[in-house]
């Protein structure tokens, strides 16, 4: 079959690799109809390149239709159309019973420290094979994946693998009062989609991102936008008495403009060979934190910020007594995919499309054509926001 795998720092190619067959009971073998490239995608092409194997085949976006099933898959048959969470979990353990999928026992990788395995995700989570290739194995496939109907193309439901349910979950976590003020740093795809969500809860949104196709989407779903820049914060408490939103949900995460020093730290350590960057990521590896402080800085006080942005530092500088002194709450971690699920079902589904998943995608491509999107989706040309490829 024909894959998209990972070659070097910004380096990606497709290449044909071996089809994937059954190793467990419990796995599936589905066809790829859509697949997405993801913003985290973009952290393994620059930043997370340490921790990536030549070959590697990337993405966690993912739908399409089964077409084999071990012995133990009793949920799912042969011709079933399916969206793939990103996270591997198994839906029986602790963690998992708690809707904590995506810290699930059964898969995290304890040898890293890390939570659960995710597809196409580097070995800081299992290495285990993405789905931006024409088939994929689908492990735990008695519980992680998403049945859903024939009728409505495939971008009604695509999304239901990470960016929606990380957007709610963000939204969630947010614990925006009723009636408050929800400001999304970043409106990539997620910070797009967590805008909308607040604007479905009857909260008053304000966006912010430096890229004018993107603050000219969020428009079009009635969020108030705003330029960023140095002084951003200070504009989001003029427009909310002085005090600042209630609540900050962070879409932006490891790769956020404006942190010149981080930036430099993150390239040097790239250049090392893998095992000593490696060491430097997990001892003194930095993020660039201008988008979180940003956010910590415009939250009011008594407020929440959610971070939905991936970071990956283990030694950023926090502003720890700026926020004690401030009483903000914070909360953060990988999207529970399957714990959303039902609540989210139901408005994809809907022909009013409340979260306006039929607006994002700006480019489709073919599979051939992904690593030239990779570039264009990093260098934020051509307006591009999403991209789905077609397998």
């Amino acid at each position: 079959m024909k894959a998209l795998t990972w070659q070097g720092k910004r380096s990606v190619s497709v290449e044909e690799v071996p089809d994937p067959v059954i190793q467990e009971p419990t796995d599936a073998i589905v066809r790829i109809t859509s697949t997405a490239i993801c913003g985290s995608d973009l952290h393994l092409y620059e930043v997370l390149s340490p921790y990536m194997h030549k070959g590697d085949i990337i993405g966690h976006e993912p739908m399409g239709v089964v077409v084999e099933v071990g012995s133990a898959v009793t949920n799912l048959a042969k011709g079933d159309r399916v969206v793939i969470p990103f996270n591997i979990s198994c839906g029986h353990c602790f963690m998992c019973s708690q809707g904590l999928q995506s810290q699930c026992e059964t898969t995290q990788v304890k040898e890293k420290g890390s939570g659960a395995s995710l597809f196409g995700f580097s070995e800081l989570y299992g290495s285990v094979p993405g789905g931006q290739a024409e088939y994929l194995r689908v492990p735990h496939a008695d519980y992680g994946p998403i049945k859903v109907g024939s009728e409505l193309p495939d971008e009604r439901y695509l999304f239901l693998s990470d960016i929606l349910p990380t957007a709610w979950q963000g939204v969630k976590y947010a614990d925006v009062p009723e009636g408050g003020t929800l400001a999304v740093m970043g409106l990539g795809p997620v910070g797009q989609f967590a805008s909308r969500i607040g604007k479905h809860f009857g909260l008053r949104v304000i966006g912010v991102d430096p890229v004018p196709e993107r603050r000219a989407m969020a428009e079009r779903h009635g969020i108030e936008t705003l330029d960023y820049s140095k002084g951003v914060a200070d504009e989001l408490r003029s427009m909310t008495q002085g005090r600042g939103a209630d609540s900050v949900v962070d879409a932006v995460g490891m790769e956020a403009h404006d942190s010149p020093v981080a930036s430099f730290a993150q390239h040097a350590a790239g250049l090392l060979p893998d095992k000593l960057a490696q060491k430097a990521f997990e001892t003194v590896g930095v993020d660039r934190l201008s988008a979180l402080h940003t956010a910590l800085d415009a939250v009011r006080r008594g407020g929440t910020v959610s971070l939905s942005g991936v970071y990956g530092g283990t030694a950023s500088p926090m502003p720890l007594m700026h926020m004690f002194d401030k009483q903000v709450q914070l909360r953060m971690g990988q999207c529970n995919v399957r714990r959303w699920t039902e609540d989210l079902l139901p408005l994809v589904e809907s022909d009013a499309d409340p979260l306006g998943v039929m607006d994002l995608v700006t480019h489709q491509a073919s599979l051939d054509e992904a690593p030239a999107m990779y570039e264009k989706f990093q260098k934020k040309q051509d307006g591009c926001i999403k991209v789905v490829l077609k397998p």
